[in-house]
């Protein structure tokens, strides 16, 4: 920093700083996801920092005129908004104590640096209910306090000469940070948040004492995640599912009253923001009961769950995770058994669901059961809506700081923007792994087959290269079929017209839908009479695929087991080549438009991933 400026930081210096700092954190995650040990072994920190923080990229890479106030509370705003996990959520109420105490200055000097460090270290302990050391919160402390105990003992008018004396203090902090939690002791590891605050202040220090900025990584050459060591350490038992989040904005929030409201249902409460806007971070495992307890303050927003038990499977050591060289996501319009998510570490991102005024994250803050039960009370026609691309980015991130590729399966572009919304999401993915997104040009079961077969890939271990083939050659030969005992819930959704429903009322008709070549849902024919439908529906089903070879089927239904159960043993009888059939609860994809007592079946030849393993391996 040139010598005559080096007493104080105006906005435009102050967001060169930022954005150095943001830039090593960046470089750091697939590292601090490494070491993420506490509060739980899941492997996001890295991530969640990077995209907290570079949430604030937009803002400070915007043109125009740098006030330093103003940038800050920009700042502090697009963090509460961006930001993930507990030390995202600690790092937005950081910044929200520094944008606090600047206020409208223009500039720092070292005083005023310095006690808008000290409000941003108060805030961040305040953002949390029982504050630990050992953590995050511990560097920021000893940040503040070296800043602090450097001025009062040299008056320090120097930015370069302040940041030079502390940071050797705050890598004490950071080392420290082992001893004091058993978690980090038994890791041999320092906490991964704490790490994180560090690698910022470094970034910030290389602009403020030698006026460089840190560049922004080439992520394809960072290290890769099968070559990184994974500490070791036992797991501790953990009692809740979701790591939850969303915002609440109102005129006037009572903070003390909406932390105590939430302080009941879980763990690892932070609670950022301000008095207008506030952010929720809670592990739990009722997630709608957090939602609804924060509908009570205000307008809510940004819901978002995300599963610690996925994402402590994805951040086990390789070994854990046998040989497998790519991770498998989809969206929730796929319908697979609980059964099939578990055994193959099917990762999901929940699709939207609103009634009336009430949202849900699908399969996550409302099970399928409750989903028809609402839909049965008939107050409200659900909408169902396609997840935001941050949501996708967000586990997309994730998991490629974890395998070297990513295959996302998604609900067809004939019948929704998921599929773009994912690509979106993956374009802007900055992690070390590829991340590939697929149009599955399928919905509900066929789309779960997909799903499933690719996970079955992964298990067999297979290349993503050898997988993304096989899984292509199995798209235009899955097929899903449905019939719709009650037309009511498509009219009222707008996807059928009124008149359509009468006549096939008048006529006594049972429409059958199925999914084109093209992705789109379209009719495949209507049984006549209202009788007899499951085994009707079997052999029309079965007469579409009788000629083919060995075949897996997977029977959706909405909450009607027994119509289901008949319908899988006139297939059974039917047809001699089911290699495999399997039922599940039907979803929101299909169900929404057909409501209670709507039958699906998926059919896909068998195409065993153990053979392509063998076929490449001789190759």
């Amino acid at each position: 920093m040139n010598d005559a400026v080096d007493t104080h930081v105006d906005g435009e210096m102050l967001c060169r700083a930022l954005v150095s700092g943001i830039h090593s954190v960046i470089a750091d995650q697939i590292f601090l996801n490494k070491i993420n040990v506490y509060p739980v072994a899941d492997g996001d920190t890295g991530t969640n920092l990077s995209l907290s923080l570079g949430a604030a990229l937009g803002v400070l890479q915007k043109p125009g005129e740098r006030h330093l106030g103003t940038l800050l509370a920009a700042t502090a705003d697009a963090l509460l908004d961006g930001s993930r996990g507990n030390s995202g959520a600690i790092m937005a109420q950081f910044f929200q104590g520094v944008s606090d105490s600047a206020g409208n200055l223009t500039r720092f000097t070292t005083a005023t640096f310095t006690r808008a460090m000290r409000a941003g270290c108060d805030y961040a302990h305040d953002a949390l209910s029982n504050p630990v050391e050992g953590t995050i919160l511990s560097v920021i402390a000893a940040f503040a306090g070296g800043l602090e105990k450097q001025l009062a003992e040299s008056g320090q008018r120097s930015f370069s000469a302040l940041f030079t004396a502390v940071l050797p203090g705050l890598e004490r902090a950071l080392q420290e940070t082992t001893q004091q939690l058993d978690a980090l002791r038994k890791a041999s590891v320092v906490d991964a948040g704490a790490k994180g605050f560090v690698d910022l202040i470094s970034g910030i220090s290389d602009f403020i004492v030698h006026g460089r900025i840190t560049p922004l990584p080439d992520m394809s050459v960072l290290q890769s995640p099968e070559d990184m060591a994974m500490p070791a350490y036992d797991a501790d038992d953990h009692n809740f599912r979701y790591c939850t989040e969303c915002i609440v904005t109102a005129e006037n929030i009572d903070r003390r009253k909406l932390r105590q409201a939430m302080a009941s249902l879980g763990t690892s409460l932070v609670l950022a923001g301000s008095r207008h806007k506030a952010k929720v971070h809670i592990h739990v495992n009722d997630v709608q009961q957090v939602f609804d307890a924060a509908r009570r303050f205000g307008v809510v927003s940004g819901e978002k769950a995300d599963d610690l038990d996925s994402q402590r499977h994805a951040g086990e050591p390789r070994g854990a995770r046998a040989n497998r060289n790519f991770a498998v996501i989809t969206d929730s319009a796929a319908d697979i058994s609980d059964a099939d998510m578990e055994r193959l570490d099917i990762h999901m991102v929940p699709c939207r669901i609103q009634f009336g005024e009430r949202g849900y994250l699908d399969k996550v803050s409302i099970s399928t059961s409750e989903f028809y039960a609402e839909l049965a009370r008939g107050e409200h026609h659900p909408t169902t809506s396609q997840p935001a691309p941050g949501d996708f980015r967000r586990q997309f991130q994730f998991l490629a700081s974890h395998y070297p590729d990513v295959i996302s399966i998604n609900l067809t572009s004939g019948a929704s923007g998921t599929y773009e919304a994912a690509r979106s999401a993956a374009s802007r993915t900055t992690a070390h792994g590829k991340v590939h997104v697929i149009d599955s040009l399928n919905a509900s079961m066929g789309q779960g087959l997909l799903v499933v077969y690719a996970a079955e890939c992964a298990a067999a271990g297979l290349s993503a290269e050898t997988a993304l083939a096989a899984i292509t050659r199995q798209i235009p030969v899955t097929y899903t079929y449905g019939v719709l005992k009650n037309m009511s819930y498509a009219v009222r959704g707008g996807r059928i017209k009124r008149w359509v429903k009468l006549l096939t009322d008048s006529l006594r008709m049972t429409p059958v839908i199925r999914t084109s070549p093209a992705g789109k849902i379209v009719l495949s024919t209507c049984l006549f009479g209202r009788r007899n439908v499951p085994a009707r529906f079997a052999r029309h089903v079965a007469a579409k695929i009788r000629a083919a070879g060995p075949t897996r089927v997977s029977i959706g239904h909405a909450v009607c087991p027994e119509q289901a159960e008949l319908l899988a043993q006139v297939l059974r009888s039917e047809l001699t080549n089911i290699e495999r059939l399997s039922t599940t609860e039907l979803g929101t994809a299909l169900g929404v438009h057909g409501g209670p007592g709507t039958l699906v079946v998926a059919t896909q030849p068998v195409l065993d991933p153990a053979s392509l393993a063998t076929t490449t391996t001789r190759g």
